[in-house]
């Protein structure tokens, strides 16, 4: 049986990720030191005798007893609102975390799997956005400690894949969405639905004109296990590149609740990106991978696990204190 080792593994897409690789018959091994994933999100794999679960911190020394075929670090924080809280501690898991796990992947001769972002195309000047544009990012700003880490991340990976020969992966993720996402963390989606839940008008920073592309997390997770299992070692893009300003995507949140919100504005956040979407020309290509769930669709399954949380869960405004983690 093959081992994976999946850090990140309690959050919204590491525990997507335990699910699929469980039910292609790995065994895993999820590593999360809960700062911002939940238990809850992989608490119906504690029974499962292919899946084990280690709270560790991967910026500390990582170890993982036995054979290990392969790594991927998903463990960092992913929306605004946490890494602007805990900016030392994302910056310490894109730069320590990673060199930790590429160390083990090298004692180990596993094949890693680093998950990047779209943020490191910054603001961008190129759209849509290709794997061979190297951004517009702004490295002091509020956003640098998120987007400088992922780009560094992917240089040191590159380095290892060069200098060692390891077998290394990457995916630059974009926008993606589902159930499990945290309804209060300050994303696009659960921002935009929890406001509509909780009958609130939906708040659209800046005129709305400034566009995203979603992508459903099947088709996320499928477009990152093919990924892993091909013979390409530089940079991917995976997601979903229909594309829709803020202010039409919050009118179809209004229409999809069966709401009657309107909607306000308040201003746009420093360096947030005026356009996002990506060129899929080389997944298509090299990975024969392309999204399958339309927005609609989507959206319809993630309401309804929004709807189905508990009511503690939607009128939550406080988010989790976060600086008992941080090790100054």
């Amino acid at each position: 049986m093959k081992r994976i080792l999946i850090t990140g593994a309690a959050g919204f897409l590491g525990s997507h990720l335990c699910d699929k690789f469980i039910n292609e018959g790995f065994y895993v091994i999820g590593m999360d030191n809960l700062i911002t994933g939940d238990l809850k999100n992989i608490a119906h794999l504690f029974p499962n005798e292919n899946f084990e679960f280690h709270n560790h911190d991967v910026t500390r020394f990582v170890h993982v007893s036995g054979k290990l075929d392969y790594i991927l670090h998903f463990a960092s924080p992913a929306s605004p609102i946490d890494y602007l809280k805990i900016p030392i501690q994302t910056l310490k898991v894109g730069a320590l975390g990673t060199h930790n796990l590429l160390g083990l992947a090298k004692e180990k001769k596993s094949r890693i799997l680093i998950a990047s972002t779209s943020e490191i195309y910054g603001d961008p000047l190129v759209h849509p956005q290709t794997e061979d544009y190297y951004g517009n990012v702004n490295t002091i700003g509020p956003r640098g400690v998120y987007d400088e880490a992922k780009r560094f991340q992917e240089s040191i990976t590159m380095a290892y894949n060069r200098f060692h020969g390891l077998e290394t992966r990457i995916v630059r993720i974009f926008n993606t969405y589902g159930p499990r996402m945290r309804l209060n963390d300050g994303r696009v989606i659960p921002a935009f639905m929890g406001q509509a839940l909780r009958g609130e008008d939906l708040t659209v920073f800046g005129d709305g004109s400034q566009t995203r592309s979603f992508c459903y997390v099947d088709d996320q997770v499928d477009g990152i296990y093919r990924l892993l299992f091909s013979d390409y070692d530089l940079p991917v893009n995976i997601g979903n590149p229909n594309e829709i300003s803020i202010l039409d995507f919050a009118k179809e949140i209004i229409k999809l609740t069966d709401s009657d919100q309107k909607i306000i504005f308040k201003p746009l956040p420093k360096d947030d990106p005026l356009q996002r979407q990506p060129n899929i020309d080389l997944a298509k290509k090299i990975l024969n991978w392309k999204p399958k769930v339309d927005r609609e669709e989507g959206m319809k399954k993630t309401y309804q696990y929004f709807k189905e949380l508990p009511q503690e869960e939607l009128y939550k405004r406080e988010h989790k204190d976060f600086t008992k983690h941080i090790k100054r």
